[in-house]
């Protein structure tokens, strides 16, 4: 796979707990699938609707893949595609940017721009 850039959706008190840690070692789903799951951005928007429909209060975390070194794996899942996969903490330091996921009028979250 060829994403510089992949990003995570979380509730965002759990990221800010992640801050105060300094490191995000995944959301209960994460933590009991052994990997913390990603999304490129072309995956992100249905994993949005398929995972967090309807919930407010989320953040968008960016992640720069070229440090999270051999612990990250492109793994077949939803419908036969790749799916970046952690396998350990993410540290806060290949974090690009963190941005608000908030609801849109529709009923959908409204992304920011993202890099492929």
């Amino acid at each position: 796979m060829a994403a510089a850039t992949i990003y995570k959706i979380a509730p965002s008190a759990l990221w800010r707990a992640a801050e105060e840690a300094g490191a995000f070692i995944g959301a209960p789903i994460d933590l009991s699938d052994g990997y913390i799951h990603f999304s490129s951005a072309a995956q992100a928007r249905e994993t949005a609707d398929r995972h967090f429909a309807g919930q407010a209060d989320l953040v968008l975390v960016a992640v720069d893949v070229r440090l999270l070194g051999p612990a990250l794996k492109w793994e077949v899942s939803r419908g036969g595609a790749l799916f970046p996969h952690l396998y350990g903490p993410l540290p806060l330091a290949a974090v690009i940017w963190t941005a608000p996921l908030p609801l849109g009028p529709e009923g959908r979250h409204a992304f920011p721009e993202m890099a492929p």
